[in-house]
């Protein structure tokens, strides 16, 4: 598939241009009956890598959980791709037909709304059955807020538990911390902005006031990471009116440093 010289976002002035050979050698490399798992930018669109860009131009349909979404971001790259929705609510239909894609001789690329597929999304049903069908599953790594928000924690990077999003029901919630209560390692979370401040009682009933780290609208204009205690945390969000995506990074049972 021949590429057009492409116009992508960039941290200087928001575009810039990848050369279009570069584009079309790994355009190239994008096989037919191959499932793509392709990271996008959770924030800053300049984070986008050219592999992803070039398998976004080139694979036959790009799969999204939202397409209005996707549609928006695949514009912006005048990228014109079939694109198809797949979702918690419609992942078994939308797994048999994105399989019968496959069995036909046409790739696949799955993309969440934000990061890298696969990662609190129906994803892995995809994966697992294309797994199972013998197709080719290939990972185009980028961008994640799980990973994004570990490192700068601040908190033990060696070992983690990554839980996703806790149940909305507190019961529920409030069971789901208590069994990882005694897991020596990093534990990461995420989180909606109207459940921010009861999640964080939560965890500073469940764990004492262990440290931990907020952190909003990743990558964006405005990135907020707070470190303290869980209690000061939960009682700074009781009262914060701040919206955006979350991740919360909290130290283990072992941990018995400080971030201050």
């Amino acid at each position: 598939m021949r590429l057009g010289h492409l116009m992508v976002p960039s941290a200087e002035n928001g575009t810039g241009r990848y050369p279009t050979g570069f584009l079309q050698e790994l355009a190239e490399q994008v096989e037919g009956g191959t499932l793509y798992l392709v990271s996008t930018p959770i924030g800053h669109r300049a984070d986008l890598s050219p592999r992803s860009l070039a398998v976004l131009q080139a694979a036959d349909v790009v799969a999204a959980e939202d397409t209005r979404h996707t549609g928006t971001l695949l514009a912006t790259l005048g990228a014109s791709r079939s694109l198809v929705s797949y979702h918690e609510h419609n992942k078994e239909a939308a797994t048999a037909r994105l399989l019968k894609n496959l069995e036909e001789g046409r790739s696949v690329a799955l993309v969440s709304d934000a990061g890298t597929p696969g990662l609190s999304d129906p994803g892995y049903v995809l994966v697992r059955a294309a797994v199972g069908a013998g197709h080719p599953v290939v990972a185009i790594p980028g961008p994640s807020a799980l990973l994004v928000a570990l490192v700068v924690s601040g908190l033990p990077t060696d070992a983690f538990t990554f839980v996703g999003f806790l149940p909305s029901r507190r019961g529920r919630r409030r069971q789901t911390l208590a069994a990882l209560a005694e897991l020596p390692h990093t534990l990461v979370f995420y989180e909606s902005p109207h459940r921010i401040a009861a999640t964080l009682a939560d965890m500073a009933e469940a764990y004492g006031d262990r440290w931990a780290a907020v952190c909003r609208e990743l990558t964006k204009k405005y990135e907020e990471i707070r470190r303290d205690r869980l209690s000061a945390l939960a009682e700074f969000y009781e009262t914060s009116r701040a919206r955006g995506e979350f991740t919360v990074v909290v130290a283990g049972a072992a941990f018995d440093g400080t971030l201050q």
